[in-house]
């Protein structure tokens, strides 16, 4: 069982290379007094949390596209220099995207960080509805990059069940255990988790924003410093709506969808839980959840899946 460490301020202690992302690219933008990180594993609502911040920051419609005012800073497939340069010209308040753990990110008291998670049944079902729908462009695009493990970026298996089956019990790394053939999802997960009672992070749940929207974006709002009445409460809500979202989601889906087969609405495909419901045997849920308990704290295992901490 992992054991969580609740105290004192996190520190960096990895260094992680792979096929999508560099940690170390975090070192070339200096940190602003009231920037925001968004962050999560992967496939947990990172893109709606993006369009809630954007909302809250920006009326009316979006002044560009998502992926622009919110770039992705440690992914290594875009010019450091000309993002960092970017970042350092945005006149307002930066909000910048990560699916990085908390050991491999430079820890800064000024930032406020926003983490969200999901139960990993459900990630992992929209995890492979991301990875069976990328299109030849977004293969060439991940393997032109340095890769510490020097391994083509694979295409998917046959099969979801033979997916889920290694992304559950095998690592791309050789420290991770889980998450192939991306990365540690469990990992990713827990080392928010220890350190959730910092000032500066809020931990959110995709479970909750599904359940009450409003109640989750005041909650937002609040941690953000951000004055929101009840008229602008409505206004981001209706905005961030997911059917609302599709139909625009070439403005939030990133590089416009153009890596995915099918384009943005490949991307935002559901946004419901449960589907691994009838999908996955009772063998490989009985594995998900003594990896899970074996992984995770208690603490974060029973948040995690919605149950008393």
């Amino acid at each position: 069982m992992a054991i969580s460490s609740e105290c004192g301020d996190p520190q960096r202690t990895r260094h992680i290379q792979n096929h999508h992302f560099d940690s170390r690219r975090w070192d070339q933008v200096e940190p602003r007094d009231d920037d925001i990180v968004i962050t999560s594993p992967y496939k947990s609502g990172t893109t709606w949390l993006q369009a809630i911040v954007a909302h809250l920051l920006f009326a009316g419609d979006l002044p560009a596209p998502l992926s622009e005012l919110s770039p992705w800073l440690e992914a290594n497939y875009h010019d450091l220099d000309a993002l960092a340069l970017k970042l350092g010209q945005q006149r307002h308040r930066r909000f910048i995207k990560s699916h990085l753990p908390l050991d491999a990110l430079p820890w800064d008291r000024r930032r406020r960080f926003l983490y969200i998670a999901r139960d990993g049944r459900d990630v992992a079902m929209s995890l492979w509805n991301h990875y069976l729908n990328w299109n030849e462009e977004a293969h060439a695009l991940i393997n032109q990059v340095p890769n510490e493990r020097g391994e083509t970026f694979p295409l998917p298996p046959a099969d979801v069940q033979t997916f889920f089956d290694r992304w559950l019990h095998q690592g791309w790394l050789a420290w991770e255990r889980d998450g192939w053939p991306y990365w540690s999802f469990f990992h990713n997960v827990q080392s928010w988790w220890d350190h959730h009672q910092q000032a500066n992070i809020l931990l959110l749940h995709y479970g909750d924003l599904k359940a009450d929207l409003p109640a989750q974006i005041s909650k937002i709002a609040t941690f953000l410093g951000l004055e929101l009445d009840a008229a602008r409460l409505s206004e981001v809500a209706a905005a961030v709506d997911f059917h609302a979202m599709r139909r625009q989601s070439d403005r939030y889906v990133p590089c416009g969808g153009r890596l995915w087969k099918g384009g943005a609405a490949s991307f935002l495909y559901r946004g419901t839980n449960g589907r691994w419901r009838g999908v996955l045997g009772s063998e490989q849920l009985e594995a998900y959840a003594r990896v899970s308990r074996e992984a995770l704290s208690a603490s974060c295992h029973n948040w995690l899946h919605g149950a008393p901490t």
